[in-house]
This record gives C-alpha cells, sequence and structure tokens, in this order.
C-alpha cells in the first residue's frame, strides 16, 4: 500500500514494511484488536499509515499536538470522494470495540 511513494518518500523501506504488519511496532497497535479485520478493509488502514509515515506532501496539514506521546499531527487532508466511498464499502461489515480510535486505550498490558 506505500508505493504510491515509493519514488519520493519520506519513510524507509524498513517502516514500509512495518506499516503491512499486523502487530507493528510502528504504533504497537494490532488491526485485529476486534477480532480479524477483513484485509480488503485493513489496506486502506495500512494506505492511511503509509500516507501519514512515507508522504512528502503533507506540510499544510501538519498541526501542533501537546501530546506525551506525539508532538504533531495530520489534520484534514483531503480525501477523494471515490476513496472514501471505497474505504467504507469495503469496511462496512468490519467491527472495533472501540468509539474514537484516538483516545481512552488501555495500554497498561501493552
Amino acid at each position: 500500500q506505500c508505493v504510491l511513494w515509493k519514488d519520493n518518500a519520506c519513510c524507509t523501506a524498513n517502516t514500509s514494511m512495518e506499516a503491512h504488519e499486523d502487530q507493528s511496532y510502528l504504533y504497537n497497535f494490532n488491526w485485529d484488536h476486534c477480532g480479524a479485520m477483513p484485509e480488503k478493509c485493513k489496506r486502506h488502514f495500512i494506505q492511511d499509515t503509509c500516507l501519514y509515515e512515507c508522504s512528502p506532501n503533507l506540510g499544510p496539514w501538519i498541526d501542533q499536538a501537546d501530546n506525551s506521546w506525539r508532538k504533531e499531527r495530520i489534520l484534514h487532508v483531503p480525501l477523494c470522494r471515490e476513496d472514501c466511498e471505497q474505504w467504507w464499502e469495503d469496511c462496512q461489515d468490519a467491527v472495533t470495540c472501540k468509539v474514537n480510535w484516538h483516545k481512552g486505550w488501555n495500554w497498561t498490558t501493552g
């Protein structure tokens, strides 16, 4: 899913490889945290990770964050309607155990 940035990337090949792992060291997060995420759905999340980690064009959307675990975040990146609709189509039957993936995780057990 990172091939879009292979000729002009701000990430290493190792980062690209890790983005595709179910249990990646990048965020210590498992895509299958609530059961197996369908592959057709997972590819969208992997490509989103590749965009975040590899795109050299995110400057206009970098926002300062005041968190202990990150100092900046990416906000309001435009998404093509077709991509959004395909993401919904591919993930509409997938489930998660969280209302908001950005906060409220219990990391005490790793």
